[in-house]
């Protein structure tokens, strides 16, 4: 099955090389009898001319059958998704106003205070 797909995939990448093949194979044929340039040898065509035209006869076929420039063309559509995002309304908050201070403060604050330099340990060995 492997055999047969490499084989399949082996023949479309070189199909445009065919035609090449074909000249080389049946070069004095088609030198002698096909060659439009027979009667100007000063132009030394020898079946070019006809290798050429069977070259322009591939790539045609190559081409898709829909070759409208308009649909070959790519357009690029952005789409933009919005939402209204409503103002922010601010509104004050009235406290009531105390006028007595409460006298249970509490400190909870600490502080050790210490005069000592942090040394890394050292290792002898």
């Amino acid at each position: 099955m492997n055999k047969i797909l490499i084989l399949v995939a082996l023949t479309l990448f070189l199909k445009p090389i065919f035609p090449v093949v074909d000249y080389v194979v049946n070069y004095d044929y088609i030198r002698t009898v096909l060659c439009e340039n027979k009667a100007k040898p000063e132009l030394k065509c020898n079946g070019k001319c006809q290798l050429m035209k069977s070259l322009a006869k591939e790539s045609e076929e190559e081409k898709p059958i829909n070759s409208d420039k308009k649909s070959n063309i790519k357009q690029e559509v952005e789409v933009l998704f919005f939402q209204i995002i409503k103002s922010l309304i601010v509104k004050k908050i009235y406290f009531q106003k105390t006028t007595t201070i409460s006298d249970n403060y509490s400190n909870l604050y600490s502080h050790l205070s210490s005069c000592l330099v942090f040394h890394p340990p050292t290792f002898i060995s």
